[in-house]
């Protein structure tokens, strides 16, 4: 692909990160809207977390595979098509008749979206080829996240509460049209020189783990955690997870590959994404619940009511990818841990939403905590691995994000559902609320005590020191099987003179330590 100018490069950006902002202020601004539409849709509490989780459930499923088909097929290509589902999910959503059809509308935009985020992300580092240039591209690009936590609130606050909650989604429509035509004039063609084959039977094992464990969490409670049909589901995502295990390393491109949780630092990054954003989709789900089911506010209110937590989570997400770049991922994990510790045991053991003062203070130290853990999780799920592995490595991680939102809802809802039907239903939507609740900010304490002790375990140097071990496991996979690979290969493109191949990975590493942003 020939340089282009600056001023397209800014274009490119912003085209990308239009994208990046309908998909993230689509969640935030759904979580201010479940009450209107639990509401006018008779919806159960189940069925409120499937509003969120078929969602984020089918976006953790194919983002991988979103991924390696842009690299094979071209990436503008695969970006238009993920705009116009993701655009026409959302219009559809907007008319949804009954709770049922929402949902697979929603389903339909999460296949958009899944052909977005992780897409965008290839055409940046596609187009910013200066280490230098990159790094304050993807800065720019983490930056937006922040705006649509604080901004998701308020928007769907102010929406639901003048035209309604299906107004939500209208307003995906035209950005989703611009960013469209924008793409269609400006973003370059690009290919990956040689993508990854396609794995069909790993996919669908994927969606059989993930699928079948969701379904059994959110529908236990009404069903019963030993009936038939969960104990069905449960023995589903069992036995996927068993077929994935048994059946990815025999295969010469995985979707994923296994020798990567040999890496510590890589393993603490996907359980930490898993936790950190499980207590996200908790925290969120539960207080979106409880100011306005309980304290009778307004949507727009309860949004207002949560800018603390916003606000915290924006100027701490850039302040984080500064500490990485000085300091390294450690500091900003223990911060992010400790802060959304602290936070949970203020609603588990002080009753935080019973006094406005300790309920501001642990939205603040919920917002700060999640505001430092984003940038360390690619971060450190990419040191150490080789040049070629960065990209799956750091999709590995997104991925998994998705995955702990999705759980984050599910368990915390099954928490709460059963609460609410052993206080007598509606009558613990009161007073009583804070103790129904008890059990799930046990559970979001418990996720950030895991990102406190596993972030701890996971950037010192012995951890470094499994991260260098399996990338030169990796790297043969990654430039060619032996020294006769290597021998064939260019001249330039060889291992220069004394400096080896765990040098190489060394450096990536270091590379990756310089640009914290990546992958966010």
């Amino acid at each position: 692909m020939h340089e282009l100018s600056n001023r397209r490069k800014t274009l490119v950006l912003a085209i990308c990160c239009l994208s990046l902002l309908i998909v993230s202020l689509d969640n935030t601004i759904l979580n201010v809207a479940l009450p209107s539409m639990q509401r006018e849709l008779h919806a159960s509490v189940s069925g409120l977390q499937w509003t969120i989780d078929a969602y984020t459930l089918v976006l953790a499923s194919l983002l991988m595979l979103s991924g390696s088909t842009a690299d094979r097929i071209g990436r503008r290509r695969v970006f238009q098509t993920g705009l116009v589902l993701f655009t026409l999910g959302s219009a559809l959503c907007s008319i949804a008749p009954n709770l049922e059809s929402l949902v697979a509308f929603r389903m339909v935009q999460a296949i958009g979206g899944s052909m977005l985020n992780p897409v965008a992300m290839s055409i940046i580092t596609n187009t910013f080829t200066g280490p230098r240039e990159r790094a304050r591209a993807i800065g720019v690009w983490g930056a937006v996240v922040g705006i649509s936590m604080a901004a998701g609130p308020l928007i769907g606050g102010l929406l639901v509460d003048s035209v309604g909650w299906r107004s939500i989604f209208w307003i995906n429509l035209p950005i989703g049209a611009v960013a469209l035509l924008l793409t269609w004039r400006y973003v370059p063609e690009s290919r990956a020189p040689k993508p990854r084959r396609p794995d069909p039977v790993g996919q669908l094992l994927v969606i059989g783990v993930l699928g079948a464990l969701t379904y059994a969490i959110i529908e236990a409670p009404s069903a019963g955690w030993t009936s038939p049909l969960i104990v069905s589901f449960a023995a589903v995502s069992a036995l996927s997870l068993a077929g994935l295990v048994l059946y990815e390393p025999r295969r010469a491109e995985p979707l994923i590959d296994l020798r990567f949780f040999r890496s510590a630092p890589f393993s603490g990054a996907t359980v930490i994404a898993v936790c950190a954003f499980a207590a996200l989709g908790g925290f969120l789900f539960l207080n979106t619940l409880y100011l306005q089911n309980v304290r009778g506010f307004s949507a727009l209110h309860a949004g207002l009511y949560m800018l603390p937590m916003a606000a915290m989570t924006f100027f701490c997400a850039p302040l984080s990818g500064r500490l990485i770049g000085s300091r390294g991922p450690r500091l900003p994990l223990l911060i992010a841990g400790a802060g959304m510790t602290a936070s949970g045991l203020l609603f588990a053991v002080f009753d935080a939403e019973r006094t406005t003062a300790l309920l501001f203070t642990g939205y603040v130290l919920f917002g700060i905590g999640f505001g430092m853990v984003n940038a360390p999780i690619t971060n450190t799920a990419v040191s150490g691995m080789p040049r070629s592995q960065a990209g799956v490595a750091a999709a590995v991680a997104s991925t998994s994000r998705q995955i702990g939102q999705t759980l984050g809802v599910a368990v915390i809802g099954a928490v709460l559902a059963g609460g609410l039907a052993g206080a007598a239903g509606s009558a613990a939507y009161g007073h009583g609320f804070a103790d129904v609740s008890r059990a799930a900010w046990w559970i979001i304490t418990a996720c950030g005590a895991c990102v406190l002790l596993v972030g701890l375990l996971t950037s010192g140097s012995w951890a470094r020191g499994t991260a260098l071990r399996t990338a030169e496991r990796l790297e043969p996979a990654a430039v060619g099987a032996g020294p006769r690979a290597t021998e064939d290969r260019p001249a330039e493109d060889r291992p220069t003179e004394g400096r080896s191949g765990a040098a190489q990975t060394r450096a990536a590493a270091s590379d990756a330590d310089r640009d914290p942003g990546a992958g966010s």
